[in-house]
């Protein structure tokens, strides 16, 4: 029989978080700058498997064993950005199930190896750092093709209203346990939106005057697990409606204030931690009884490589390419640039190419010619990346003025941005990349042939 009080379990699944049985919160000491307002961070690494999505896997697999969707099924199939496979994984080895996780070649390297560890059959996609829906080559469609097989159930967390559930279950009962009922402010960073809108709806049903605020990266970002705006407008469970503000924090931010809690303040945090608390010191006014509980999701130790990227003064010189794996400074300067044009005007949205187009703008597809083949925007040349890098302003599908307009375009904005940079190089200075790729060409109306 489990027992909290002598923390003696039957098995892993009995360590999984409740109002008996909660993550921690630690009041912060040293790095607000409040006089008056507490706040706490609630450890959400002190779940069974090391972060908040512990709570949504289990109770994923319990809400569709109890609908019966399970049956004979031994196979599941799940798009994650990392911790969600985590948790799944391991609720899944423990239940007897198999899982296959479609992911981005994007997300932290640590997060990769450790699915695979856990036994999960990891399918590396060229997708956004979240899964993008709709994204016809993205890490969510192809587990949705996956699930298309007999014996495959895909959960689907970005649609499942078990993800906010599970956190109306078990993490609001434990904030207002936790802080006696005396919470004022409730602070969660945005990704599927579950962790936000199931704690947030708990909470106002003990108080309405409870404030639930969201913390949501800025477009470009580099931290996992999380979503910027645009990406936000992707997924059904994000409900502004519900909440009572949101706000947005840039990578510097992020990744500093997380250099500071594990430094200052002992507590072991990601760079979504950061980001949260960064956004909760901005909406957050410094007044008597003010109490802010701020979701910490997960611990420092999956994020090694993101840290090194954006934090390199903490690491010596002489060994950061042997600490890195070879991580050279020719690499370090490509990504900056790749993050220098992603932020640059150079990068389009949906509303701004009409007039583009209008004016002759030519749209190259720099996808391969199977990809292009399947589906791609209306009246798109393909000009495959491996063919632009060999060819170069040889190649014959592009202008012979280098002064013509032209939009670079790809699934979800990434691999074009390097066509973009490439072409640039080649003297196309006007040259453009279409903001979200395909996926947001296809979500704003755009047509497409095959």
């Amino acid at each position: 029989m489990n027992d909290h009080r002598l923390r003696n379990y039957d098995s892993m699944l009995g360590l999984l978080c409740d109002a008996d049985n909660p993550t921690p919160i630690v009041r912060l000491n040293r790095v607000t700058p409040y006089k008056h307002t507490q706040v706490y961070a609630k450890l959400e690494w002190y779940n069974p498997f090391g972060a908040v999505k512990d709570r949504v896997a289990s109770n994923l697999v319990r809400d569709a064993e109890e609908k019966g969707l399970l049956g004979d099924v031994k196979k599941l199939v799940e798009p994650t950005s990392g911790n969600t496979g985590m948790g799944l994984a391991m609720i899944a080895n423990a239940k007897g199930y198999s899982l296959t996780t479609p992911l981005s070649d994007a997300i932290p390297a640590e997060k990769r190896n450790v699915l695979r560890f856990f036994g999960c059959d990891v399918i590396e996609l060229d997708d956004d750092l979240c899964p993008a829906p709709g994204a016809p080559e993205g890490a969510i469609q192809l587990a949705m093709d996956i699930s298309e097989k007999p014996d495959v159930h895909m959960l689907n967390q970005y649609i499942n209203e078990a993800n906010p559930d599970a956190h109306y279950r078990t993490t609001g009962p434990e904030v207002w346990k936790q802080t006696e009922g005396k919470i004022t402010h409730f602070v969660a960073g945005l990704g599927t939106c579950g962790t936000i809108t199931g704690t947030g709806r708990f909470l106002k049903e003990q108080s309405n005057d409870i404030k639930v605020l969201g913390v949501h990266p800025a477009e470009g970002h580099d931290i996992p697990g999380v979503r910027s705006l645009r990406q936000l407008g992707q997924t059904q469970l994000f409900h502004p409606e519900e909440y009572d503000g949101t706000i947005e924090v840039d990578n510097k931010d992020a990744f500093d204030l997380c250099a500071r809690l594990n430094q200052e303040e002992s507590i072991t945090a990601g760079p979504s931690s950061g980001m949260a608390l960064a956004g909760a010191f901005e909406m957050v006014p410094d007044e008597p009884g003010n109490i802010i509980v701020i979701i910490f999701p997960d611990s420092i130790f999956k994020y090694t490589t993101s840290v090194r990227k954006h934090l390199p003064h903490l690491f010596p010189k002489e060994t950061e390419a042997v600490a890195s794996g070879g991580d050279t400074a020719a690499d370090r300067t490509l990504r900056q640039l790749l993050d220098n044009a992603r932020l640059s005007p150079d990068v389009i949205d949906m509303g701004q190419i009409d007039d583009l187009i209008d004016d002759d703008a030519i749209l190259i597809d720099v996808r391969t010619s199977e990809e292009y083949a399947e589906e791609h925007a209306e009246g798109a040349i393909n000009l495959p990346l491996a063919e632009l890098e060999e060819q170069g302003e040889k190649h014959e599908t592009l202008p012979k003025d280098k002064e013509a307009v032209i939009i670079t375009i790809c699934n979800v904005g990434k691999i074009s941005l390097s066509g973009m940079l490439l072409l640039k190089s080649l003297g196309y200075n006007n040259t453009k990349n279409l903001e979200g790729g395909l996926t947001t060409w296809m979500a704003e109306g755009g047509p497409t042939e095959m």
